[in-house]
C-alpha cells in the first residue's frame, strides 16, 4: 500500500458512522488512496479459533468483495448495512480507491487507537454519537479518547449540524 494515503474511518454501521464515512470520501480521498474501515466488536463468545488468534492484531485486511459476502461477514460477527456497502462500493468505482475492512475485538477506544499504528493509517475519521454530558462521564467518549491518544490527525464528524 505505497501509493496514495491511507484514511481510516471508524464504523459501527450506524447513521453517525455513515456520516463520517461520507465526509471522509467527500473531503479526504483521492484516486489511488486506501479507505480502511475500522470496526470493533465486543470481545465475547468466540466461536472461531481464528478470532482468538486475531484478538491482539485484529482480522486480516478484508477486501471490498468480501465485505459484501454475508456468510463471511457472519463468521466475523459483522453485519454491514446495505447503505454503507452502497456508499463504499460507489466510492471505490467513482474515486478509484481501494476499500478494506479491519475488524478488532475489545474496547473500541483502545482498539481504534491501536489500529492507527498497527495498520498503519495516515489520518482517521470518526463519528461523534452525541452523548449527553452525563453519559459521556459514565461511559467515556470514544472520539474524545481517540483524539487524545492518536498518533495521526483525527477528524471528528459531529452528528448534529
Amino acid at each position: 500500500m505505497v501509493d496514495g494515503k491511507r484514511v481510516g474511518v471508524a464504523v459501527d454501521f450506524s447513521p453517525c458512522s455513515r456520516k463520517a464515512l461520507r465526509w471522509a470520501i467527500d473531503n479526504l480521498l483521492r484516486s489511488g488512496d486506501h479507505l480502511i474501515l475500522i470496526t470493533v466488536r465486543p470481545d465475547v463468545g468466540y466461536e472461531s479459533g481464528e478470532m482468538q488468534l486475531w484478538e491482539t492484531t485484529g482480522s486480516p485486511l478484508i477486501p471490498l468483495t468480501d465485505l459484501t459476502n454475508r456468510d463471511l461477514m457472519k463468521k466475523y460477527t459483522v453485519q454491514p448495512d446495505p447503505e454503507t456497502i452502497d456508499i463504499v462500493t460507489t466510492a471505490s468505482k467513482q474515486k478509484e480507491i481501494t476499500v478494506l475492512l479491519k475488524i478488532y475485538w475489545g474496547d473500541a477506544r483502545e482498539k481504534i487507537t491501536e489500529a492507527i499504528d498497527n495498520i498503519p493509517i495516515d489520518s482517521l475519521v470518526i463519528g461523534n454519537r452525541g452523548l449527553g454530558k452525563l453519559q459521556r462521564v459514565i461511559m467515556g467518549s470514544v472520539s474524545n479518547f481517540v483524539v487524545s491518544h492518536a498518533t495521526c490527525p483525527v477528524t471528528v464528524v459531529k452528528t448534529h449540524d
